[in-house]
């Protein structure tokens, strides 16, 4: 597992043996969420989420929209093909 960001409370993790299309698990505050990316454009997509509130989702994905180009460079570099 690779934490590439973390932000209030949050993790944003790209797992080292993991699939695609791109995307990222987002753990943190009792909760997990996973999120396609749909590199290189966006926007990110919630795929699942255990645990968190609507809002809780609401702002991790804007956090995610924010953070796009440099996680979308993570899995590149992790992974190569989106």
């Amino acid at each position: 597992m690779t934490t590439v960001h973390r932000f209030n409370g949050y993790r944003v993790v790209i797992w080292l043996n993991d699939h695609r299309p791109a995307h990222v698990h987002v753990i943190g505050k009792g909760g997990e969420a996973v999120f396609k990316l749909h590199c290189p454009e966006g926007p990110p997509e919630l795929r699942e989420v255990y645990g968190l509130s609507t809002k809780q989702v609401k702002d991790i994905l804007e956090k995610l929209t924010e953070l796009l180009s440099e996680l979308c460079e993570g899995w590149s570099e992790i992974h190569g093909q989106f």
